[in-house]
């Protein structure tokens, strides 16, 4: 594994207790840097915390990612233990609902938007004047490979993660010049708890979408999201970057 140079940074992680958001955490602590965990599953939590505290800096926080006083009460707690926070990952999501577009409830609808996109835009609001205040950061967003094509039966969580990109272009040109930078990425059949939530045909469609012929790894996607949290990303944003396998064809 190549070692990013994060030593002295803070991180925020969302959604960090398991799957993608666990993996960036544990890379980005072997890179040298404090992490907020930061999750809804108070008990998933505490396991992730009992786990990564062995591998370096890392403080707990139970909340919300869709509830505007639970993100503001997060970023305070962080702020309180760390001086400053440099690197936000803002990765806390749910997988679709295995509908037809016009199948979906009202209910269906207003729960992805708010898990997979409005999650995106608070802890973003949250984690900015502070970034701004001290004249650098890097956010990156996880959206999804649905946001850019379209998933046939998941069509609230393809809009959910559709707005996510658009957020980050639109964001990460506000910033440019900031010193803040905010780009994307975009994962397709990543091997995590996520997909239990899914079914075995959705599934099998969608690695029959992706050439390399196989799941990815929560640690391949940590390893692109730790470089976009480096200084060394340092020409690009509301940028997107591709994790399908192959699948994503623009």
């Amino acid at each position: 594994m190549n070692r990013i140079d994060l030593d002295g940074r803070t991180a925020i992680v969302t959604g960090a207790a398991k799957g993608i958001g666990f993996a960036t955490a544990e890379r980005l602590l072997a890179s040298g840097a404090a992490v907020s965990l930061w999750d809804i599953d108070a008990a998933a939590l505490a396991r992730a915390e009992d786990t990564l505290s062995a591998k370096g800096t890392v403080q707990a926080v139970t909340m919300d990612a869709a509830a505007p006083e639970s993100v503001e009460a997060a970023m305070a707690a962080t702020i309180a233990r760390f001086p400053t926070v440099e690197i936000l990952v803002a990765n806390a999501g749910v997988a679709g609902v295995m509908k037809r577009g016009w199948e979906h409830s009202v209910a269906d609808w207003d729960r992805l938007i708010r898990l997979d996109l409005t999650s995106v835009f608070l802890a973003c609001r949250a984690a900015v004047p502070h970034m701004l205040e001290h004249g650098y950061g890097r956010i990156v967003v996880v959206s999804s490979i649905a946001g850019m094509e379209g998933a046939a039966n998941n069509a609230a969580y393809s809009a959910a993660k559709a707005g996510a990109i658009g957020f980050t272009k639109a964001l990460g040109k506000e910033l440019a010049q900031s010193g803040v930078l905010v780009n994307c990425v975009t994962p397709s059949g990543i091997d995590t708890p996520m997909l239990n939530d899914v079914t075995p045909e959705y599934l099998k469609a969608v690695l029959s979408r992706m050439p390399i012929g196989r799941l990815g790894r929560p640690e391949e996607a940590a390893a692109m999201i730790a470089w976009l949290c480096s200084a060394d990303c340092s020409f690009s944003a509301g940028a997107v970057f591709d994790l399908s396998g192959g699948r994503a064809v623009y």
